[in-house]
């Protein structure tokens, strides 16, 4: 696989990008990527308010495994980890997806206010083109997450500094409940290592995305 290409562009620039994927007559998966809180779910979400009806987004963290199952696997201090996901059940959604059979497929939510995934939210019908599905771990090559990678087109790595996403994590955290202490110490203790993780997996992707500073 050849290295992936870095780029600076505009919202503007890469929804015509990603329109450019749409083949008539044919199902397109678009992958946005990156650590936590790079701006992977407000990327996917500026570009499907530019397409309208032609894109509908599908986000990984709506396979987060629940909470009582995650106590019960002792994973519930690490929730976000690869581990934490139903990595099958993903992947098989995006299966379905890309078959296109189905005149309708109903896909679920995370609602990050109550920390936990509300099934049927998302009616994607058969006429739209495009997917825009976007997570963490949609380039790692351990375990499952092949699988997800397979069904996926094309992939984007949103690039953005590590202070920047940092400050943006604690302030998220704190945003849903958690002190300035508890959001620091779990974006040092479990969002940076995911982080890591992530980063490792960057040159898998077709594209290294830096948005330019007015995106």
């Amino acid at each position: 696989m050849s290295p992936p290409v870095r780029v600076v562009a505009d919202i503007g620039t890469l929804a015509a990008r990603a329109e450019a994927l749409i083949v008539p007559g044919k199902r397109t998966i678009l992958g946005i990527t990156g650590a936590p809180g790079a701006g992977k779910s407000t990327l996917c979400d500026a570009l499907a308010t530019r397409l309208g009806d032609r894109a509908a987004v599908v986000g990984m963290d709506a396979f987060h495994l629940a909470d009582a199952e995650l106590e019960r696997l002792g994973r519930r201090a690490r929730k976000g980890a690869p581990d934490t996901f139903d990595v099958d059940g993903y992947a098989a959604l995006l299966e379905r997806l890309r078959s296109s059979t189905d005149e309708i497929v109903y896909a679920p939510t995370f609602l990050r206010n109550i920390e936990a995934s509300i099934a049927g939210a998302v009616p994607i019908l058969r006429s739209t083109p495009l997917i825009l599905t976007e997570g963490n771990y949609l380039l790692l090559d351990i375990g499952r997450w092949p699988r997800v990678r397979a069904a996926i087109d094309e992939v984007w790595f949103v690039d953005l500094p590590s202070e920047v996403r940092r400050r943006r994590l604690v302030r998220r955290h704190e945003e849903y409940g958690k002190s300035q202490s508890e959001a620091a110490v779990w974006v040092a203790d479990v969002d940076e290592r995911n982080a890591e993780l992530v980063d490792r997996s960057a040159e898998n992707a077709n594209l290294l995305l830096e948005l330019a500073p007015d995106a």
